[in-house]
């Protein structure tokens, strides 16, 4: 089986290089010139641990491509897969469907076979029916089948998502005459091997589909901003959050993922795909209040935990150098969008603090977006060094396995505000800290 994947952004490339690994023959298409110059060199431009050697393998193995030709990809395909990226509309926080609507355009030009059209990337309700309509638009004679298949992809963990999946959802359309079989019994031979290791695959009609990417990732967001409001409660009542996330998580309707505190989700996802659904709802007459309330305390989280950073040096950074361990929204990605650390960071900036930042991934995509003054370091002690505050903001392991005693030493002040709580309280008062960590006394 051949595919076309449209799109060689972070979702596009893991999901072309998973693909490939199964043993389909992939063509990813990638009309940046820069991002394909590095593709084609071997360079990876996105962090995701194991991609590098995944993707090296298949180019090796001849069944992983990188092109800029739509044309030629998509002829040979049997599924052509959109996974372009699908922002938040300015203005409105809508998703912004100009590059799935461009990309079906193209793909209706250049098709000449059969073939399943797939939207990968997530998109509103309704997509794929107006992908549909839009090739009929441009080419009425194609014979084509349309589907949505959503990628449930956790950055830093993305390849492993992949393979060993909780579930495969693919929606088709339950409406078109004579039935959707043909497309599918090739989807069902495309994800074969997940059948093996028996991944729970879910079909349904498109607009369920749709609607379950964006239902997953706005209960996801709701339960880390819930898990945030009871660890700000825990500081009032004298309580541990960890032990109250346990406790909890340990009831199997509940779980324990995503029961961890900290300064605000961010991130490709959650952000844009809470925004999303609020306006989804809206527009359907039939509003989410729980996640407009979500989307809501979330934005005031972040604001709130820079005043937390002034508070814990007596009301003012002004003229406070502040060593910074950690930029990006989450560990093991080099991904900035959406994160914590940017509205902190101005706050703490137009207080005026000296800040000194590291991050083992995320320095170069964070420099755009951070204020112009933040000095980047070479590593968390070089960050530390000469510190009168530190502030912990990504949960990076290798910060975990600082010496405290080091830390102690190489600081100018006593003050740390752990916002991921990977130290222990106690431990760290010992040593001499004003520690204050989240949602622990």
């Amino acid at each position: 089986m051949q595919i076309a994947m449209i799109g060689g952004g972070y979702v596009g490339l893991v999901s072309g290089a998973c693909f490939a690994e199964f043993g389909t023959d992939v063509a990813i298409v990638e009309t940046d010139p820069v991002r394909l110059a590095a593709l084609r060199d071997g360079r990876i431009p996105i962090y995701e641990p194991g991609l590098d050697k995944l993707v090296a393998d298949n180019v090796a193995a001849g069944r992983l491509t990188f092109g800029d030709d739509i044309e030629q990809a998509v002829q040979a395909a049997e599924v052509i897969f959109i996974a372009v990226g699908t922002p938040s509309r300015r203005g409105d926080g809508h998703a912004d469907l100009r590059y799935v609507y461009a990309a079906a355009e193209q793909i209706a030009k250049s098709m000449k076979n059969y073939a399943v059209v797939v939207t990968k990337s997530t998109v509103p309700v309704g997509t794929g029916r107006q992908v549909a309509e839009l090739i009929r638009r441009v080419r009425p004679e194609l014979d084509f089948d349309v589907a949505s298949n959503p990628e449930f992809l956790r950055e830093g963990n993305a390849i492993g998502d992949f393979m060993r999946p909780d579930r495969v959802v693919i929606g088709t359309d339950t409406t078109k005459p004579g039935g959707t079989g043909r497309a599918m019994e090739i989807m069902r031979q495309l994800y074969r091997p997940l059948y093996l290791i028996e991944a729970p695959v879910l079909f349904t009609s498109l607009e369920t589909a749709e609607l379950v990417k964006y239902a997953s990732n706005s209960f996801l967001a709701m339960k880390v901003t819930f898990i945030n409001e009871i660890a700000d409660l825990c500081e009032r009542v004298g309580a541990e959050v960890h032990d109250v996330a346990r406790g909890i998580g340990l009831d199997n309707r509940i779980g324990r993922k995503f029961l961890h505190p900290g300064p605000g989700f961010g991130g490709s996802c959650f952000p844009k795909d809470t925004l999303a659904l609020v306006r989804i709802a809206q527009d359907a007459g039939s509003p989410m209040r729980l996640i407009e309330t979500t989307v809501d305390i979330n934005d005031q989280r972040k604001i709130h935990m820079a005043e937390r950073v002034i508070a814990a040096n007596g009301g003012s950074v002004a003229n406070t150098t502040i060593g910074v361990l950690g930029l990006t929204f989450k560990h093991q990605t080099d991904d900035m969008r959406e994160a914590s650390s940017i509205p902190i960071l101005h706050r703490l900036a137009r207080e005026g603090a000296h800040l000194r930042a590291f991050d083992p991934a995320g320095m170069q995509s964070a420099r755009p977006l951070l204020p112009e003054t933040v000095h980047y370091c070479e590593d968390a002690l070089d960050a530390a060094t000469g510190a009168d505050i530190l502030l912990v903001l990504t949960e990076w392991n290798e910060f975990r396995a600082l010496s405290p005693e080091r830390l102690r030493k190489l600081m100018k002040g006593n003050v740390i505000v752990d916002l991921r709580n990977i130290w222990e309280p106690r431990a760290m008062r010992d040593l001499g800290f004003r520690y204050q960590s989240v949602g622990r006394l």
